[in-house]
């Protein structure tokens, strides 16, 4: 089985829903992905989870969960069923916990689906990062 991660710009102007779900679904089909992990941080990830908790009624037999950089405010009402914080990330200082959460999603991730328009921002070093690593790419931004 595999594992695929996102990285993308907080804002994703111009980026259709459908071509996030055909990359996906692509990935379920035809390559065993059958888990992902997403971060919490902008419309990027938002839309990437709401696609994922749809594509789980189609197919039951994947996984996903939003990673955490911080530990969860205590918030009455708030579901979070669907989180993971990666263990030892309680260590980091809070300007790093991004970075160090990042990190720890490319470490497991087989493929990388990316929203990069401009070069610059957390989501352009992190998929250059994943292409150093040699992971399997599926850039979305034209």
């Amino acid at each position: 089985m595999a594992v695929c991660t996102f990285f993308g710009h907080r804002d994703c102007i111009g980026l259709c829903r459908s071509e996030l779900e055909e990359a996906i679904e692509e990935l379920i089909r035809n390559h065993g992905v059958d888990r992902f992990y997403v971060g919490n941080e902008g419309q990027f990830d938002a839309l990437v989870h709401w696609v994922l908790f749809a594509m789980k009624k189609k197919y039951p037999h994947i996984r996903y969960a939003v990673v955490l950089a911080y530990l969860p405010k205590n918030i009455p009402g708030e579901d979070y069923s669907d989180t993971v914080l990666p263990e030892g990330i309680e260590t980091v200082q809070p300007r790093y916990a991004i970075s160090w959460r990042n990190r720890w999603m490319l470490q497991r991730a087989d493929y990388v689906i990316t929203y990069v328009n401009h070069p610059w921002g957390g989501a352009a070093r992190f998929a250059e990062e994943a292409k150093r690593q040699g992971k399997q790419m599926i850039p979305l931004a034209k």
